[in-house]
């Protein structure tokens, strides 16, 4: 059932929702490693990756609403149930227990890595079917990018 009729033909929003989703999927993901990661982390960085982990969560957040609401406009369902993100999540995270604060920066650089890559498929994806969307994905990747930038920073110089 279709509540929301797409302005976009069906083949295009088709596109758009399945990148759409799955941004939704890595964005629920990366902010609950945020949060594991931010109580779980030790060491002598502890205060400045605990207060950088809460930016990356805050945005994830921020941006799995918009995402969630781009699809909505489109006539596509978001579905953020916790078993649907469990079963699709594909990100690296964290080992349970306390981390050290090289391990949480390791294990951000990689995510948000990760993360990037496949927005950036999504990106070349929804060029041609839904340039709205592409922009939006555009933007989240440019602040990902950022965050991931800050992280990489606290593994200088690398051993």
């Amino acid at each position: 059932m279709t509540v929301v009729k797409s302005t976009l033909p069906d083949d295009a929003r088709r596109v758009a929702g399945d990148a759409l989703q799955d941004t939704l999927v890595d964005l629920l993901g990366l902010s609950l490693t945020g949060k594991q990661a931010h109580w779980n982390v030790v060491g002598p960085r502890f205060r400045s990756i605990h207060l950088q982990l809460d930016e990356v969560v805050t945005a994830a957040r921020d941006f799995a609403d918009t995402v969630a609401e781009r699809a909505a406009a489109l006539g596509v369902p978001p579905d953020g149930r916790p078993e649907t993100v469990a079963a699709a999540f594909g990100l690296p995270s964290p080992k349970e227990g306390w981390l050290r604060d090289t391990e949480v920066v390791q294990v951000m650089v990689d995510g948000l890595e990760a993360a990037i890559g496949r927005l950036r498929e999504r990106i070349a994806a929804t060029e041609e079917p839904d340039p709205v969307t592409q922009d939006l994905l555009i933007g989240i990747t440019a602040e990902l990018e950022k965050q991931r930038w800050m992280f990489e920073a606290e593994n200088w110089p690398r051993d």
